[in-house]
């Protein structure tokens, strides 16, 4: 198991180097995030004992589960999972440094309530809807930059940037697509020049595309599957509000 997983690590960074060189990118402008979703703690403590510190969830219970047998170890964790405003309480409780699916008003606004309350503050991205899927969370893309304004009112909450799930299809200009909507985005936003808002930050592209996003910007590519291994349940399942 873990020559596996470490030596899938070094596939990842090869694939993460190479498209960096081919789109003249320096590799230190690309993180890898670690998406651990039914992953065990013994075999995220492979990775993080290999030198990883990026590790994500998407789903709060697994947070849960995990934190004991990682607490030890130093490591960043964020969430990427569609967040359920009754599982807010619970997501501050777990060191989530950065909330990569903020995609709606009523769940910032409940959000900054409570860091408010515990004297915190928290990183989020805002995720888009880029492939303007139903199955897909997100804010649509033409609707992102009004949403931006109204959460930069929320001390609590401090916007570094994007996030998006593309569109899962093996035609990568159809894929492309849905990352260059993202660069635009952050672009304009940029422009827009709208305070307590940095756009430093563009997480997409995961395990069968992330070259095609590191081409088109990405500063965090999610990768899950290609390091440790196949899941037992479909994408769809870990986008499900109601299995949270």
């Amino acid at each position: 198991m873990k020559e596996d997983i470490l030596h899938n690590l070094t596939i990842i960074q090869e694939r993460i180097k190479n498209a960096c060189v081919k789109s003249g990118r320096n590799t230190d402008e690309v993180k890898l995030l670690l998406a651990t979703k039914t992953v065990s703690a013994e075999r995220i403590k492979i990775a993080l004992d290999y030198g990883q510190t990026l590790i994500a969830e998407n789903k709060v219970q697994e947070l849960k589960e995990k934190y004991e047998d990682l607490i030890k170890i130093p490591h960043e964790n964020h969430f990427i999972g569609h967040l359920q405003t009754n599982k807010i309480k619970d997501i501050l409780k777990y060191n989530v440094s950065c909330i990569q699916s903020l995609d709606r008003l009523d769940l910032a606004e409940k959000l900054h309530q409570r860091l408010l309350a515990e004297n915190k503050t928290i990183d989020v991205l805002i995720q888009v809807n880029t492939s303007n899927e139903e199955s897909k969370f997100g804010v649509d893309p033409n609707e992102a930059i009004e949403l931006i304004k109204k959460v930069s009112h929320y001390s609590t909450l401090k916007i570094k940037g994007l996030m998006t799930i593309g569109l899962f299809s093996a035609e990568t200009e159809r894929v492309r697509a849905c990352f260059k909507i993202m660069k635009n985005l952050q672009q304009d936003i940029i422009h827009e020049n709208i305070p307590n808002v940095t756009m430093t930050e563009l997480s997409m592209g995961m395990s069968g595309d992330l070259e095609t996003a590191i081409e088109e910007g990405a500063t965090i590519v999610r990768v899950g599957t290609a390091v440790f291994g196949a899941r037992i349940y479909p994408d769809s399942y870990y986008w499900d509000e109601g299995k949270a």
